[in-house]
């Protein structure tokens, strides 16, 4: 497929245009700037500003894509005012994936968050159960998860225009690790992954949740593939089958969200707090790295005389 990717030379971009390549894919990178890790054959980067909606319906049109996947947008939850994320990642929304269809590219994904369910509200999270799923109910409590829940119903209100003319599916990645974070580069709340799994504090807002950037590269791959084979309109959680933790949630989790404290006791072992599970079963995907082999491979490539742990 030739696939464009908004926000290709974000920290998620970046690994799943790479990963998309390798697979034999043609990527298209849209991005204000472009980014030298992704100069190479079989990707061409774009320079676009996505919020002008006529600049972005004009670069889907004239992409050829055959498909489209949306991860352009503020990023991280109160990294700038509360009404420029909101105005920001809504108006991405409309002008990508609503051009999107305009342009006529046939499988439309966009990146949601987990934030949309709410948790950690500040007057108080009582989950219905846990390991949180795609049946869960969502009450974002800040803009970013908010304007994550309107690129959500964005994708469904295109979906009532089109029909199944058009194959639309939206995905909530879990904290993104990218390959280089593994090794000591900060995550993007600008701690080390030993270190927050040193303080679990730092996770805890979270839920410990994690996914490696690749493992989601491969849930994208798997489902462009199979986008017409399932129901239109799908949503998935995309995470890794294990906590970011050292100790089992049902220990950790009520120490910092005593809400959840009831919900927490089916989360034993290393199980984490969102499942992954409709990937798996409606897919076929399932991921294949966890940070325990992780750490443990890029300590085994670091230079002699470093030191660190991972259990």
């Amino acid at each position: 497929m030739r696939i464009v990717v908004t926000g290709g030379s974000g920290r998620l971009g970046r690994s799943l245009v790479a990963e998309l390549a390798d697979a034999g894919h043609e990527l298209v990178s849209f991005d204000r700037t472009p980014s030298n890790e992704l100069v190479r054959d079989g990707i061409e980067q774009v320079s676009v500003d996505l919020t002008d909606a006529a600049a972005a319906l004009d670069a889907l049109t004239t992409s050829g894509a055959d498909a489209l996947i949306h991860l352009a947008a503020i990023a991280v939850p109160f990294s700038a005012p509360e009404d420029v994320i909101m105005r920001t990642n809504a108006a991405l929304a409309m002008s990508v994936l609503g051009g999107a269809v305009q342009a006529g590219i046939p499988r439309i994904v966009a990146a949601s968050s987990p934030t949309v369910i709410g948790y950690g509200a500040p007057a108080g999270w009582v989950p219905e159960r846990l390991p949180l799923d795609e049946e869960s109910l969502t009450h974002p409590w800040n803009a970013y998860g908010l304007s994550k829940l309107v690129i959500e119903q964005t994708l469904g209100m295109l979906q009532r225009q089109t029909g199944d003319a058009t194959r639309f599916a939206a995905f909530r990645p879990c904290y993104v690790i990218a390959p280089e974070e593994w090794a000591g580069a900060p995550t993007q709340q600008g701690h080390t992954v030993l270190e927050r799994l040193d303080d679990p504090a730092l996770a805890a807002p979270a839920l410990f949740n994690y996914v490696d950037a690749r493992d989601v590269a491969a849930f994208a791959d798997t489902l462009l593939r199979g986008i017409g084979d399932i129901p239109n309109g799908e949503v998935f959680f995309v995470g890794a089958n294990d906590a970011l933790a050292r100790e089992q949630l049902s220990d950790l989790i009520p120490r910092f969200h005593p809400g959840a404290a009831r919900a927490a006791l089916a989360l034993t072992g290393d199980a984490p707090a969102f499942s992954s599970a409709k990937a798996a079963r409606v897919l076929g995907w399932y991921p294949s790295r966890s940070w325990r082999t992780e750490l443990a491979v890029a300590v085994s490539t670091r230079a002699p005389g470093s030191a660190t742990h991972t259990d």
